[in-house]
Protein backbone atom coordinates (compact mmCIF):
# COMPACT_ATOMS: atom_id res chain seq x y z
CA UNK A 1 0.00 0.00 0.00
CA UNK A 2 1.26 3.43 -1.41
CA UNK A 3 1.86 6.27 1.85
CA UNK A 4 3.00 9.83 1.28
CA UNK A 5 3.03 11.82 4.24
CA UNK A 6 4.04 15.40 4.21
CA UNK A 7 5.41 17.64 6.51
CA UNK A 8 6.93 20.80 6.81
CA UNK A 9 4.60 23.56 6.29
CA UNK A 10 3.14 26.39 8.75
CA UNK A 11 2.90 30.39 8.82
CA UNK A 12 5.81 32.35 7.67
CA UNK A 13 6.40 36.18 6.71
CA UNK A 14 7.09 37.22 3.09
CA UNK A 15 10.48 36.46 2.12
CA UNK A 16 10.45 33.81 4.98
CA UNK A 17 11.56 30.05 3.96
CA UNK A 18 10.39 26.64 4.72
CA UNK A 19 10.96 22.90 3.91
CA UNK A 20 8.62 20.67 3.13
CA UNK A 21 9.10 17.04 3.49
CA UNK A 22 7.38 13.79 2.26
CA UNK A 23 7.53 10.38 2.91
CA UNK A 24 7.10 7.26 0.55
CA UNK A 25 6.38 4.05 1.57
CA UNK A 26 4.84 0.92 -0.47
CA UNK A 27 6.49 2.16 -3.58
CA UNK A 28 10.07 1.73 -5.22
CA UNK A 29 11.23 4.85 -4.30
CA UNK A 30 14.74 4.71 -6.42
CA UNK A 31 12.70 4.68 -9.66
CA UNK A 32 9.42 6.89 -9.26
CA UNK A 33 9.60 10.26 -10.33
CA UNK A 34 7.87 12.71 -7.73
CA UNK A 35 6.36 15.81 -7.62
CA UNK A 36 4.81 18.42 -5.21
CA UNK A 37 1.32 20.21 -6.37
CA UNK A 38 -0.46 23.13 -4.43
CA UNK A 39 -3.56 24.36 -4.18
CA UNK A 40 -4.73 27.35 -3.38
CA UNK A 41 -7.87 28.91 -2.57
CA UNK A 42 -10.40 28.57 -5.40
CA UNK A 43 -7.57 27.68 -7.76
CA UNK A 44 -7.31 24.55 -9.62
CA UNK A 45 -3.68 22.57 -8.35
CA UNK A 46 -1.18 23.23 -9.85
CA UNK A 47 2.37 21.28 -10.55
CA UNK A 48 4.94 23.24 -8.61
CA UNK A 49 8.37 21.13 -9.24
CA UNK A 50 8.99 17.48 -10.25
CA UNK A 51 12.08 15.02 -9.51
CA UNK A 52 13.25 12.09 -11.91
CA UNK A 53 14.27 9.10 -10.47
CA UNK A 54 17.97 10.22 -11.64
CA UNK A 55 17.52 13.13 -9.86
CA UNK A 56 16.83 16.06 -13.00
CA UNK A 57 14.17 18.53 -12.22
CA UNK A 58 11.57 20.74 -13.56
CA UNK A 59 9.94 23.74 -11.90
CA UNK A 60 6.67 25.99 -12.75
CA UNK A 61 7.79 29.18 -14.05
CA UNK A 62 5.97 30.98 -10.80
CA UNK A 63 8.84 29.17 -8.80
CA UNK A 64 11.86 29.09 -10.68
CA UNK A 65 14.90 30.60 -8.81
CA UNK A 66 13.14 30.23 -5.70
CA UNK A 67 12.34 26.76 -4.64
CA UNK A 68 14.18 23.69 -4.76
CA UNK A 69 13.26 19.89 -4.84
CA UNK A 70 15.30 17.12 -4.30
CA UNK A 71 14.96 13.60 -2.52
CA UNK A 72 17.16 11.44 -0.60
CA UNK A 73 16.91 7.71 -1.50
CA UNK A 74 18.05 6.16 1.97
CA UNK A 75 15.34 7.96 3.72
CA UNK A 76 13.02 7.32 0.61
CA UNK A 77 12.17 10.88 1.16
CA UNK A 78 11.53 14.13 -1.26
CA UNK A 79 11.72 17.83 -0.63
CA UNK A 80 11.14 20.90 -1.14
CA UNK A 81 12.95 23.89 -0.30
CA UNK A 82 11.04 27.04 -0.46
CA UNK A 83 12.76 30.66 -0.49
CA UNK A 84 11.97 34.44 -0.54
CA UNK A 85 8.33 32.87 0.01
CA UNK A 86 5.80 35.78 -1.23
CA UNK A 87 2.11 35.69 -0.14
CA UNK A 88 1.04 33.96 -3.73
CA UNK A 89 2.68 31.13 -2.56
CA UNK A 90 -0.48 30.13 0.14
CA UNK A 91 -1.75 27.09 -0.39
CA UNK A 92 -2.21 23.22 0.56
CA UNK A 93 0.79 21.53 -0.55
CA UNK A 94 0.65 17.62 -1.86
CA UNK A 95 3.02 15.50 -2.62
CA UNK A 96 2.42 12.94 -5.87
CA UNK A 97 3.56 9.93 -7.43
CA UNK A 98 2.34 7.74 -10.38
CA UNK A 99 3.30 4.57 -9.44
CA UNK A 100 2.28 1.53 -12.07
CA UNK A 101 -0.32 3.69 -13.96
CA UNK A 102 -2.13 4.69 -10.50
CA UNK A 103 -1.70 8.26 -9.43
CA UNK A 104 -1.33 8.28 -5.31
CA UNK A 105 -1.75 11.85 -3.07
CA UNK A 106 -0.55 12.92 0.63
CA UNK A 107 -2.95 14.49 2.58
CA UNK A 108 -1.58 17.69 1.54
CA UNK A 109 0.17 20.45 4.20
CA UNK A 110 -0.67 24.23 4.83
CA UNK A 111 1.24 27.04 3.79
CA UNK A 112 0.51 30.47 4.72
CA UNK A 113 2.92 33.61 3.90
CA UNK A 114 1.80 36.72 5.76
CA UNK A 115 2.50 39.42 7.82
Amino acid sequence: QVHLVESGGGLVQPGGSLRLSCSASGIIFSINAMDWYRQAPGKERELVAGITSGGGSNYATSVKGRFTISRDYSKNTVYLQMNSLKPEDTAVYYCHVLDRGVNYWGQGTQVTVSS
